[in-house]
């Protein structure tokens, strides 16, 4: 296996004062920042003072960047840039670094001219060979003249000064659609410096979707491990280094920020082979879902048909079961209405916590009593515990925990648990795709986004073999307008007739909000459905959905407390998404059934 390689962060993409950023970097794991020159001129301390900081955090500072609107400019602009060199190579050997980013020149000075450019770079890195330094050229995708990282090299070839290299940014060349392929004939030494980042497609300008939308690798469509491994193939042995500039990590705690970036490294370092970490584990279903809540919650899973089959030995938790679907209430939990756990069934769990604390996912201390199961768990960026249990009775069994009530579940037709939705606050849905993606082996879906009744909601599903979750986010949720049910999350369960299911539980007085008629107008005018078929859906208030594999039936409970409700859902041939398209129906179904029994101010 090759050497694994050094990690390094940008403090631009972090929150806080310097100090914060680079404390983050190091309680993270990172071995080297690159120093955002912004972040230096803001802070207290001298540069001499951060070179201290960074030796005793046991981090190196491998670039200071950026230096902008050098090359290919009139001789008195030529002048006056080298002088501004000389001040900063003294702030960079104050600071202990060697390496300096030079980015392709933006000015309205700039001359098209690649002699004159190589020219003046072979002169920026005489007076950096001078000090020991080295010049590091990028090519930005928004550069005047020099826009590509091919172009870029041809400068620097042309240069011939062993002072100067390129630095490659994964951005700014996958953002283009430049072919990364030929950077493996760049030679290993001449290539200083690699930032990394990761972005969704979007249809826009290069610049603002540099500014804002990057992300960290494996949270965005770019094929990181590919471009990588042209990188390395090519001799590159310095650091991985992440630069990566977006408005919501720029505001969130920098500690989790940092983690998310760390892992994300490690992910990618173990697709090219160069970190060996333990492999994910398959899962094979849901174990149970955890819901911390009030007690009426059992009244409504008994409207369900599950039956109370268990009482916890030593917590006030109850086990509620129907077929495979078993839902843990806790009723002693402080987060009254919320998914507190989710339970995921792993061929070998030992292995999956292994993975996950290899991830740096907290690995969860737990209060065992007698006889109890000894379950590993661990913390989602949202809060959520992530129990892992084994995918057979075989062993330290979790059912074991119960004393069994006798009492058995009359049953309406529920098999087991179809999915469960966690709403993530919008500081971690990115990171959160990533961490289930990575520590368990789930493969994200591309980003929906839907208009809801109270603004834009974001939604990415997360899924593998029977093991499905989705994660939703609302973009902006402030105000005293703003509905008063926050975060909502549900339990699906699956079923193998939604129509009959739905009129079993409403004869067994489940609270099954009504379905708007013109929902169901619509339905008709879109696809069509025989005329028997769209009137069993109104009647019993189930919503539709199909795509060219199949078809998905669904419908949804009432709130049970302050954010968790429940949903039952019929997959029919291949359908394996989530009937999104009626997520804002549902909303406003909720909405209605809420203030229909209780004051305006609390209704959803």
């Amino acid at each position: 296996m090759p050497p694994e390689p050094r990690t390094a962060i940008a403090t631009v993409c972090l929150s806080g004062t310097l100090e914060d950023k680079l404390a983050a970097a190091a309680a993270a794991g990172f071995d080297g920042v690159e120093l955002f020159e912004n972040d230096l001129l803001v802070s207290p301390s001298s540069p001499a003072g951060i070179r201290r900081r960074c030796a005793d955090l046991a981090l190196s500072i491998d670039l200071y960047q950026p230096f902008r609107d050098f090359e290919a400019v009139p001789p008195d602009v030529h002048a006056a840039n080298l002088r501004r060199a000389r001040h900063k190579f003294d702030v960079m050997a104050e600071l202990g670094t060697d390496t300096v980013l030079v980015c392709s020149s933006v000015s309205p000075d700039a001359i098209d001219d690649d002699e004159l450019a190589a020219e003046q770079l072979h002169a920026l890195a005489e007076l950096a060979r001078q000090r020991g330094m080295r010049i590091a050229y990028e090519a930005l995708a928004w550069g005047k003249h020099v826009s590509g990282y091919e172009h870029a090299w041809r400068i620097v070839r042309r240069a011939a000064h062993p002072a100067l290299g390129v630095c490659l940014d994964s951005f700014h060349i996958l953002s283009k659609g430049h072919d990364p392929a030929p950077i493996r004939a760049i030679p290993g030494e001449k290539i200083f410096f690699l930032q990394l980042a990761d972005a969704p497609r979007l249809p826009m300008d290069v610049l603002p979707w540099s500014r804002h939308h990057r992300l960290f690798p494996g949270q965005g469509d770019f094929d990181l491990t590919a471009f990588t491994g042209h990188v390395l193939a090519a001799g590159y042995r310095g650091p991985l280094s992440l630069e990566v500039f977006n408005d919501v990590y720029r505001q969130a705690d920098p500690r989790p920020a940092a983690v998310d970036a760390r892992r994300s490294l490690l992910a990618l370092q173990e697709s090219l082979g160069v970190l060996d970490l333990p492999a994910a584990p398959r899962l094979t279903g849901h174990a149970f879902a955890e819901v911390v809540t009030d007690p009426g919650a059992g009244e409504m899973l008994a409207s369900l048909g599950f039956a109370r089959t268990g009482v916890h030995r030593t917590k006030p938790v109850q086990l509620w079961e129907q077929g495979d679907a078993r839902v843990v209430v806790n009723e002693g939990g402080a987060a009254h209405g919320a998914v507190g756990a989710v339970a995921l069934s792993s061929t070998d769990p030992a292995r999956s916590a292994r993975r996950a604390e290899a991830l740096l996912a907290p690995v969860l201390p737990r209060v065992r009593g007698p006889r109890e199961a000894d379950l590993a768990s661990v913390e989602a960026p949202d809060g959520t515990q992530v129990f892992l249990c084994a995918d057979d009775r075989g062993g330290d069994d979790w059912r074991d925990d119960f004393v069994p009530t006798g009492e058995t579940a009359a049953g309406v037709g529920i098999l087991g648990i179809d999915h469960v939705a966690l709403t993530q606050p919008f500081d971690h849905f990115d990171e959160a795709a990533l961490f289930y993606r990575s520590v368990f082996g789930l493969t994200p879906s591309p980003v929906a986004e839907f208009a809801a009744p109270f603004g834009l909601v974001r939604s990415r599903a997360v899924a593998a073999g029977e093991v499905r979750l989705t994660l939703d986010s609302a973009l902006v949720r402030r105000g005293e307008w703003a509905p008063a049910v926050p975060e909502p999350q549900h339990v699906a369960f699956a079923c193998a007739d939604a129509l009959a299911a739905a009129a079993a539980m409403r004869a067994a007085g489940a609270p099954l909000p009504a379905i708007p008629a013109n929902y169901y107008d619509d339905l008709d005018a879109r696809l069509d459905l025989p005329p028997e078929r769209l009137a069993a859906l109104r009647e019993h208030s189930v919503l539709y959905d199909r795509d060219e594999s199949g078809e998905f039936l669904h419908f949804y409970t009432a709130l049970a407390g302050a954010r968790v409700f429940f949903e039952v859902v019929q997959r029919i041939g291949g359908y394996r998404g989530y009937g999104v398209v009626n997520a804002p129906v549902r909303m406003a179904a909720h909405r209605a059934h809420r203030r229909a029994g209780a004051p305006a101010k609390t209704a959803v």
